[in-house]
């Protein structure tokens, strides 16, 4: 009998396994963000029906199939292992086990672990499948009171100031809705960095979406930051902004932004670089784009005292020679 080697022999399984059983979906299953109600009959059935359910955290995802009663094997998929994970997984499902991917809260993929997977998936030929279910960024959406025919979400905001801003700054012209997930210690960062960024729209931040504590808070991003200096955050969150337009900000004040710099310097004696950061906020823009405004507005002013300047030469010489003649 021939020598097989330790690859052949893991093909020649694979392909015996193939005559036996039909290559299954993979189903990316969602689960509760908190309300262990909100799942749906189809992704209980899946769980229960499923040889194996993949989870970020096998615990977490216990208590839940504790709750509804569902016996079936768990294994961990998550950022530190979805790559070696996602390999044994495919092959799994080549080999006909039935498999279900389900996040710690959630729907998979949506800052989440889930994409390696499904794209090792797809190149192999097996089918995906999504049980669709909560989304903490829809939630958050819909009942912010901002505008949800277009929005964009853009996960996690990075942890550092510099790269937060930066990030902000990319997405200052969307006008699309903005939605983003923040931990409870770095909201009141992410919104000072936004208003910085972004200037003073309208926002909300939604707190503990479906559990007992749920919470949203609605207003300016400064209304949001002076909310957070007198309460300490608690829970997960998500932080939905308005996006850029002209409905964002309301002024009753006709005067140019070097008036109100000038006037914020002179009547309370802020430094020039205060007096525009606060402009730019009473405006609804951002710092850098005041920057830019201010320095427009200068290079206009100069060119019209140039032209007056010449105009009134020109009558000067006009006015010699009217008299010479």
């Amino acid at each position: 009998m021939p020598s097989f080697s330790f690859c052949s022999f893991r093909l020649f399984r694979l392909f015996r396994y193939l005559s036996f059983f039909s290559v299954m979906p993979l189903y990316l299953v969602a689960t509760p963000i908190g309300n262990l109600e909100d799942i749906t009959l189809r992704a209980l059935r899946i769980l229960g029906e499923a040889d194996l359910i993949a989870c970020e955290d096998t615990r977490r995802t216990r208590r839940l199939l504790d709750h509804y009663r569902i016996l079936r094997p768990t294994l961990s998929f998550h950022e530190h292992n979805e790559t070696e994970r996602s390999a044994e997984l495919v092959e799994r499902l080549l080999a006909g086990e039935k498999i279900a991917l389900v996040s710690d809260a959630g729907t998979p993929g949506i800052a989440d672990p889930a994409y390696r997977l499904v794209a090792a998936a797809i190149a192999s030929g097996i089918t995906v499948i999504p049980a669709p279910g909560a989304v903490a960024a829809v939630s958050a959406l819909i009942a912010s009171g901002l505008p949800t025919d277009e929005f964009h979400f853009a996960g996690f905001l990075p942890h550092k100031a510099q790269a937060r801003r930066s990030r902000l700054e990319q997405l200052r012209l969307l006008r699309s809705t903005l939605v983003f997930y923040e931990a409870p210690h770095r909201i009141r960062y992410a919104l000072e960095d936004a208003l910085e960024a972004l200037g003073d729209r309208q926002a909300a931040v939604a707190r503990e979406l479906t559990k007992i504590h749920e919470e949203f808070v609605r207003g300016r991003l400064s209304d949001l930051i002076q909310h957070f200096r007198e309460r300490q955050p608690r829970g997960e969150m998500t932080l939905v902004i308005a996006g850029a337009g002209d409905d964002n900000f309301v002024s009753t004040d006709s005067a140019s932004l070097s008036e109100r710099v000038q006037r914020l310097m002179a009547d309370e004696g802020l430094s020039r670089n205060e007096a525009l950061k606060r402009a730019a906020r009473a405006l609804g823009i951002s710092k850098k784009a005041a920057y830019r405004s201010l320095l427009e507005e200068q290079e206009n002013a100069a060119k019209e005292d140039h032209q007056n300047g010449d105009e009134q030469h020109n009558r000067k010489d006009l006015e010699g020679g009217e008299v010479g003649d």
